[in-house]
């Protein structure tokens, strides 16, 4: 979430009031510097949309060709990486857990470039929509789904055990939570817990954990902590971890995403309004 040093005529001080990021418990809106990631592994349906009159987004996966576009979308736990020209990037994040696959709207059933024209211009139209209200202490009210896909999305069936240990996970990623003791709060056997964990979330539980975790640090970007301070808040045993995991996640050092998000307006549905 920083950019790089590439930066077009007309960009700089006039962009920084054009970057916000609406966090809830189960989606994400980000308009903001990207930088020089490296791969980045999300633990969610990862969408990216450059702004209106940008050059088209570069996008690789895995070790696959690059590949051009104004709209990509990435499915969880699929390696990649994002390259933009523009300082300004839009992405948004939509947790696995939380809706059902085989009902996503036909755009979001993808990986790499998608041509949704509508999509895009919708996306582009709620950043523009949200800055007007940027000033507010918070978007309480707005339905996020509505806004960028015009219905709410179909949420995911999921066992009710499952979504008991979900819930406990959502509550508080920074708990030091093991799978056996999710597999004993919810009386199954390790081996069984494990398993329906995968079939119902299409995620191993500790890759769901990991980003769970790392996905609280944009709770942390614009707060004054240490990043030792944060490290410890967001449930990791020291730096060095925290650095490790961050950067597989977002390809970016804590440092980094901390020193880009200086000049975000963070709306947090749980922790209020941060300019």
């Amino acid at each position: 979430m920083q950019r790089s040093n590439t930066t077009l005529p007309g960009s700089g001080a006039g962009q920084r009031g054009e970057r916000l990021m609406w966090l809830t418990h189960q989606r994400v809106f980000y308009a903001g510097l990207l930088g020089a990631a490296a791969e980045r592994t999300m633990g969610g349906y990862g969408v990216y949309v450059s702004p209106a009159g940008a050059p088209p987004n570069r996008l690789r996966i895995g070790g696959g060709a690059w590949q051009t576009g104004e709209l990509f979308v990435v499915p969880p736990q699929v390696p990649h990486r994002v390259e933009s020209a523009h300082p300004l990037i839009f992405n948004l994040l939509i947790e696995s857990e939380s809706v059902d696959p085989a009902r996503l709207p036909g755009y979001l059933q993808h990986c790499g470039p998608v041509d949704a024209p509508a999509f895009v211009q919708r996306m582009r139209g709620a950043h523009t929509h949200l800055l007007a209200l940027s000033g507010r202490q918070s978007f309480e009210g707005l339905e996020f789904d509505r806004l960028f896909f015009g219905e709410a999305l179909a949420p995911r069936a999921l066992d009710p055990r499952i979504r008991k240990v979900i819930d406990a996970i959502n509550a508080d990623p920074a708990a030091p939570t093991s799978a056996e003791g999710c597999a004993a709060s919810v009386h199954l056997s390790f081996s069984r817990f494990l398993h329906l964990f995968k079939q119902e979330t299409g995620t191993a539980f500790r890759a769901f954990r990991a980003w769970k975790r790392a996905r609280s640090l944009l709770r942390y970007v614009r707060q004054t902590s240490t990043l030792t301070d944060i490290a410890l808040d967001t449930g990791y045993p020291d730096s060095t971890h925290f650095s490790h995991s961050i950067r597989q996640v977002y390809g970016l050092k804590p440092s980094d995403i901390v020193a880009g998000s200086r000049r975000l307006a963070l709306h947090d549905a749980a922790g209020g309004y941060r300019q």
